[in-house]
């Protein structure tokens, strides 16, 4: 089993930042690999951004790569998302989750995701 607890949401003035953070515990959890969704009321859950066990591999939504950035520290069971530029869109509840598959893999979709957070709100002033 493993817990995520996700952390660093508030409100922001638009143009602002943010740094998410993941903190995970359990399972060996530098064997998985994490994953950021968001939730906007009304909207269905989206994805956001992946990083593989490793590191090595990180995917984006293409609308956000130009402004967020997923990262880890598996000596502190850890994983970020830094988002800079934020706007009034990027308002939502976002959520971390943990995907048992190893190596260089990452997923993009929620079913792939074996473990999630219970979310942290973010909201963006205009």
């Amino acid at each position: 089993q493993v817990q995520l607890v996700e952390s660093g949401g508030g409100l922001v003035q638009a143009g602002g930042s943010l740094r998410l953070s993941c903190a995970a515990s359990g399972r060996t959890v530098n064997m998985y690999a994490m994953g950021w969704f968001r939730q906007a009321p009304g909207k269905d859950r989206e994805f956001v951004a992946a990083i593989s066990w490793t590191a090595y591999t990180t995917r984006y939504a293409d609308s956000l790569k130009a402004r967020f950035t997923i990262s880890r520290d598996n000596a502190k069971n850890t994983a970020y998302l830094q988002m800079s530029s934020l706007k009034p869109e990027d308002t939502a509840v976002y959520y971390c989750a943990a995907g048992r598959f190893g190596g260089t893999r990452v997923a993009v979709t929620i079913g792939e995701y074996d473990y999630w957070g219970q979310g942290t709100q973010v909201t963006v002033s205009s």
